[in-house]
């Protein structure tokens, strides 16, 4: 409590941890020894770095590799295991509250002062979150440093150190790399490639999904309902994006053209199904695509991943709420149904707010940015997408902007972030019950 003896939301509590989590990590950045060659790196370099670090986003100021030292790069590393740690364990503990229908209030400000949810819920879902991602990680680092070991004549502890840094920038859907290209020295190699798809994609799907896949994997009529819509929207926009980015690009001679067809299928899933989610790696270079697949991947990047996960976005079970309930209207149906679930009402106005706040932020830093540079629309739209969504991927403007408009993109990460969490906290477990009902009227609508 504070000196007037009122509770701390632990919304503000969470915002403050991130907020002091990027502070330290920019301080640590800022160390003479953190960066190559003589001097220290600026303020706005090393807090742009710490907050993309923290929120998992990959955009960049500076060239990571050239940039930093092995300590700097440590630094990094660690910034975006605690990001991944804190954003599961808080979305997780969330789910929790909500299926209990508990107040927030108070309840997540420390295990010992939890009355309600108890402690063995918290320590549960901490210690899952923690052996999840260790394990998956573990496995990934371990698929890579073979790879970087065998086929690339890298030195073992070298290779350890670029498989570990990789698959943990992976899993949490972090987009760092220690290439100076991202993974476009990689785009026809499989065992690169797909163990990092594979460990976003796991990153991307969120603890709950995966703690019930492994207890149930062989049991899907015993999924809940948040698991179906998962697994069923993640695999059509994997699926979709893939297709997509790969028919746009096939003969484009700066991406896929080059190409052969097996080499063309992977590189348009990695980067058309898998990265959009909000892993931020690319294997083709993002600045000499179409504008039509920039559209395209601003959608996918705008949408995300699964709620209590490392992606960014709306989510895609918010998308997907919004999708049945047009579904619905269009059939003329007065209930909203998902896989023979009935949706309740406060869900669907949750998703509805969650969208035309995410939207308002992106409209709104577009316009911001826009007004002052000439860079063209489709570029700036879709940094600020990149950026709000965390995923990371860039036409390659970013470190051209103004520190003015880096530090815009360091509050859209910060808010595409943490910003979600929030509002849906707020209205998923806040109701306030009304004793009287207005008159009812209806406006026209279209």
């Amino acid at each position: 409590m504070d000196r007037l003896g009122r509770r701390r939301h632990p919304a503000q509590i969470v915002v403050a941890g991130f907020a002091a989590t990027i502070a330290v990590g920019t301080v640590l950045l800022m160390l003479p020894f953190a960066r190559q060659g003589p001097g220290a790196a600026g303020m706005p370099d090393a807090l742009f770095t710490a907050a993309s670090a923290v929120c998992l986003t990959g955009l960049t100021v500076v060239d990571t590799p050239a940039y930093w030292t092995g300590f700097g790069q440590a630094v990094i590393l660690g910034l975006i295991q605690v990001g991944g740690f804190g954003i599961m364990t808080f979305a997780s503990l969330l789910m929790v509250l909500v299926s209990h229908r508990l107040g927030l209030r108070a309840r997540m400000t420390a295990a010992a002062e939890t009355k309600t949810l108890s402690l063995g819920d918290v320590r549960r879902v901490i210690a899952g979150v923690v052996a999840t991602s260790l394990s998956l990680e573990a496995l990934t680092a371990l698929v890579l440093t073979v790879r970087f070991a065998v086929g690339y004549d890298e030195p073992w502890l070298r290779a350890l150190w670029l498989g570990v840094f990789h698959s943990v920038s992976a899993f949490n859907n972090a987009g760092f790399v220690l290439y100076p290209n991202s993974l476009m020295l990689f785009t026809t190699d499989a065992w690169i490639c797909l163990p990092i798809a594979f460990a976003a994609i796991a990153g991307g799907l969120g603890f709950p999904v995966l703690l019930e896949l492994r207890r149930r994997l062989h049991r899907p009529r015993t999924w809940s309902l948040h698991t179906k819509i998962v697994l069923f929207f993640s695999a059509a926009f994997l699926i979709g994006g893939s297709v997509f980015v790969t028919a746009i690009e096939w003969s484009n001679p700066a991406t896929l053209g080059p190409l052969d067809v097996s080499d063309k299928i992977l590189a348009g899933f990695f980067q058309g199904g898998a990265m959009p989610r909000s892993a931020g790696f690319n294997s083709l270079d993002i600045s000499g695509m179409n504008s039509a697949t920039w559209l395209g991947v601003d959608v996918l990047m705008f949408v995300g991943g699964a709620s209590a996960g490392t992606a960014g976005g709306i989510k895609i079970t918010t998308f997907a709420v919004l999708f049945f309930v047009v579904y619905a209207e269009v059939r003329g149906e007065s209930t909203v149904n998902i896989f023979s679930r009935r949706l309740h009402g406060d869900v669907q106005r949750q998703a509805l707010t969650i969208v035309l706040l995410s939207m308002a932020a992106v409209v709104l830093s577009t316009i911001a940015i826009m007004v002052s540079t000439v860079i063209s629309l489709d570029q700036v739209l879709f940094e600020v997408i990149s950026a709000f969504a965390t995923v990371g991927l860039t036409t390659g403007i970013t470190s051209s902007l103004p520190t003015a408009h880096q530090l815009l993109l360091v509050v859209l990460m910060f808010i595409g972030r943490l910003g979600p969490i929030m509002v849906a906290s707020a209205l998923a477990l806040r109701s306030r019950v009304r004793m009287y009902d207005l008159p009812e009227e209806r406006p026209v609508i279209g």
